[in-house]
């Protein structure tokens, strides 16, 4: 009973783009396996010799495990070599695995904008800045986009690989910049800092009459502290503006650049791949490549599934006891297996249009099998990495 797979991935697999680029973005909806083929491919480069970086955002328990590391932290910690010479996984190069902290790299940013330690203590230490540097909404996409910038010039390293926020729209990254700038520098901030500018204290009197009436509301369940408050933070910020907006679209032009790669992962979920064609849309409406998808948990078909006889005939010649219904069961496991396969095979019909239209561009494919066990351990890993990059 040989499996066949119509939906062939490319020689090579993805090793190519291992090669010949610097930063690798790995893309997906929830649950498609992106984290840990985040993981996968950067073991993958690093048995190339690669001094590899692996930036992630909220790893799952068993990733750390399946890396060796007790927990991912938010600082830079370098898989030790053993572990992977324990595993029986040849690696020439290297592997560091970092958690990215949404907080502490906003910190950073503002420490090397601000024009004064004075200047940044206050942004620091405003209550407004802390609730925004944590909780408003792109803020997590705009620092995992910041810390790819700010490592993609680090020449410790020969390949970075960032894991992409988990967010309902996996490619928010890509306007984070453009949306968190435009928040601090809306027409309602600078309206907000006019108040306040003149004496410290708001002066609705500046402001039209509908302006007041607004504000006097939010004072009246906010306290106008919080409102001053919240205009002196804007006016901090908006002194490191335009240090802030340079450095967002360096940051924009650099997830442009030639030395990027786009990964788009997906399962053959019917769901899961209208996601990633939707994502796929999306990065060629920026003018940005679908360089790769990998395509997780693939069921193989069988051109023909072997009888009752022939499985027991074969568990005999075999010498292994799995009970006298054995035959019967193998026999429809083999059979459900192909099913699936063959639906796997349907699903992605439409992923399949979509390499068809990328190929003047050179889109890579690589298909995982469904392994009958979870991904815990450096050898099982490295499974995944062979697929991926053989």
């Amino acid at each position: 009973m040989a499996a066949s797979d119509s939906r062939s991935s490319t020689p090579g697999g993805l090793g190519k783009l291992l090669d010949s680029r610097r930063v690798l973005l790995v893309v997906g909806c929830g649950g498609v396996g992106k984290t840990t083929t985040t993981a996968a491919l950067g073991l993958a480069a690093a048995r190339r010799g690669k001094r590899v970086l692996c930036l992630t955002i909220d790893p799952a328990r068993r990733l750390s495990q399946s890396l060796g590391i007790e927990e991912m932290k938010t600082e830079a910690q370098m898989i030790d070599p053993a572990l992977f010479a324990q595993a029986g996984v040849p690696v020439t190069g290297s592997m560091t695995v970092m958690m990215l902290d949404t907080k502490s790299t906003f910190d950073s940013l503002v420490t090397q904008l601000a024009p004064s330690a004075e200047q940044r203590d206050r942004i620091l230490n405003n209550v407004l800045y802390k609730y925004i540097s944590t909780s408003l909404a792109g803020t997590q996409e705009y620092m995992a986009m910041e810390k790819l910038y700010a490592t993609k010039g680090d020449p410790s390293y020969d390949l970075i690989l960032l894991d992409t926020p988990p967010t309902p729209n996996a490619l928010d990254f890509l306007d984070a910049p453009e949306r968190l700038v435009g928040a601090i520098d809306s027409a309602a901030t600078r309206w907000l800092v006019q108040a306040v500018q003149s004496s410290g204290k708001f002066s609705l009197n500046v402001l039209a009459k509908s302006a007041a009436a607004i504000v006097r509301g939010i004072g009246k369940v906010s306290g106008s502290g919080f409102l001053e408050q919240m205009a002196a933070f804007i006016a901090e910020i908006n002194s490191v503006f335009g240090g802030w907006k340079k450095r967002a679209d360096a940051v924009s032009t650099a997830l442009r650049g030639p030395d990027v790669a786009y990964v788009l992962v997906t399962t053959p979920d019917p769901l899961a791949v209208r996601e990633v064609m939707f994502f796929a849309d999306r990065l060629r409406e920026q003018d940005m490549r679908r360089d790769a998808f990998v395509v997780n948990r693939v069921h193989p078909t069988y051109g023909r599934v072997p009888d009752v006889a022939e499985v027991e005939a074969a568990l005999a010649k075999s010498a292994i006891s799995l009970g006298p219904d054995a035959p019967a069961r193998l026999r429809r496991a083999a059979e459900d297996e192909s099913r699936m396969g063959k639906l796997d095979a349907l699903h992605l019909v439409g992923l399949e249009a979509a390499l068809e239209d990328e190929a003047s561009g050179g889109s890579l494919l690589a298909h995982v099998p469904a392994f009958p066990y979870d991904i815990h351990d450096l050898e099982r890993l490295s499974r995944i990495a062979e697929v991926l990059a053989p």
